[in-house]
């Protein structure tokens, strides 16, 4: 039997996803209450700029005072779109004080300080819910904290940012450099005007720490994250990935140590082999790739971002807090039992891909396999072209900590044969 008193849900921001969030719950309100047994209403909206047409929300509903919505008393559900550190926390944790639970798409909050929401959410007796923080419409969320729950999982590595792939994408598939496939992602929408956050690789490490904090049980901050950038990848490297069977993606890779003692987060443009499959992953589409022990190897695909994607995620936590709500529940908290620390990058085992430029005489190649040699670092392949005196050495090694390699590539740096390291990268995925 449905409840006829309607639960009530308060939206802060209206932005691209805000306005797709309201508007669904508008014209699927049947359904929604279908789903859930009890009519779900709109009951306020908070903005900043109120004067901005938001075709289908009732001016009546739209306010400036995100505070005091989230005071009301009566407000079942807030969901918060607004995005930043502040006011976003405030106003959370303001909402779980006046009795409200919280659906949030705030990655970078999350990253940095989800520890604390958690705590609030717990003391308060209300949910947090976040399944549009991290890969948009992509169930990924949930089936990591509820569907695996039971299985160990030891590696979660995945495309997690639209632009970066896209741009990475045309450069693959059109040879375009990368200010090029830049200023085609800006002119389709895929890119901000300033697009430091995603091509640096700040968006991903924030997912990255989400992800490495459920996939492992403990608690992983966004500074916890090794990050790099992929504004330094140039048509070079994807010719040497290609002669390797290999392209090259933006990954964010959360693992496991071997031992079980410790874990790892990192971001970082890398080679990956054309058979792996998060190499068929195209355009502005998100894939995350999950290891368990049990359950083996899955694959979450699908659009990333974008407004109705992400309402879409949005709109399915809040079903699952109201149907909570009204069985007086909540749903899983924060799960950091195993207090795993968290290791550096000097850590982390891979192998890679050198590019070098160097004197094309004889000794060259047995120098530098010596470099290789003493600190430790196996070699794999070589490929030598030489000309004119100048000759262009790409060595992929087998797998090495970076601490090692980047002893390596001091050294090298530092033999009269060695003119310069045109680049380095990273082989994941095999």
């Amino acid at each position: 039997m449905m409840r006829t008193r309607p639960l009530k849900v308060a939206l802060l921001g209206c932005g691209v996803v805000g306005s797709e969030v309201a508007r669904i719950m508008t014209t699927h309100a049947d359904d929604l209450a279908a789903r859930i047994g009890a009519p779900v209403e709109l009951a306020g909206v908070a903005v900043r700029r109120p004067d901005k047409v938001r075709g289908g929300v009732p001016a009546e509903l739209i306010t400036t005072d995100a505070t005091a919505l989230v005071k009301r008393g009566d407000i079942d559900v807030v969901v918060e779109v607004i995005g930043g550190i502040e006011p976003a926390r405030t106003l959370i944790t303001t909402a779980f004080e006046h009795g409200a639970s919280v659906v949030s798409a705030n990655k970078a909050l999350l990253a940095q300080d989800g520890a604390s929401l958690y705590a609030a959410a717990e003391q308060h007796g209300q949910d947090l819910y976040y399944e549009a923080a991290v890969a948009g419409a992509i169930p990924l969320i949930r089936p990591l904290r509820e569907s695996l729950a039971g299985d160990k999982i030891n590696r979660v590595m995945g495309i997690v940012n639209g632009t970066t792939n896209f741009i990475l994408d045309k450069m693959d598939t059109s040879g375009a450099g990368y200010s090029e496939a830049l200023d085609e992602a800006t002119a389709l929408g895929y890119a901000e005007a300033d697009p430091t956050a995603d091509v640096e690789g700040f968006d991903a490490a924030a997912k990255a720490a989400i992800l490495a904090g459920i996939a492992f049980h403990t608690r992983v901050r966004l500074d916890d994250v090794y990050r790099e950038g992929m504004t330094e990848v140039t048509a070079a490297d994807f010719a040497s990935a290609k002669q390797m069977g290999c392209t090259i993606k933006l990954l964010a890779i959360c693992e496991r140590a071997a031992d079980g003692g410790s874990v790892t987060a990192r971001v970082h443009p890398a080679m990956i082999p054309l058979s792996h499959p998060l190499a068929s992953v195209r355009e502005a589409y998100n894939a995350v790739f999950v290891e368990a022990d049990a359950a083996g190897q899955l694959m979450f695909y699908g659009p990333g971002a974008g407004g109705s994607p992400t309402a879409s995620a949005v709109l399915g936590d809040v079903v699952a807090v109201c149907r909570n709500r009204l069985n007086e529940a909540t749903g899983p908290g924060e799960s950091a039992y195993t207090q795993l620390p968290v290791s550096s990058m000097g850590e982390v085992v891979t192998r890679y891909h050198i590019s070098l430029d160097v004197a094309d005489k004889p000794g060259v190649l047995a120098q530098v396999a010596t470099v290789f040699a003493e600190h430790g670092v196996s070699i794999d392949t070589v490929r030598q072209q030489g000309k004119d005196g100048e000759a262009s050495l790409v060595v992929v090694t087998h797998r090495a900590p970076d601490a090692a390699l980047s002893g390596t590539v001091e050294a090298l740096r530092k033999l009269d044969t060695v003119r310069g390291v045109a680049s380095i990268m990273r082989v994941e995925g095999e």
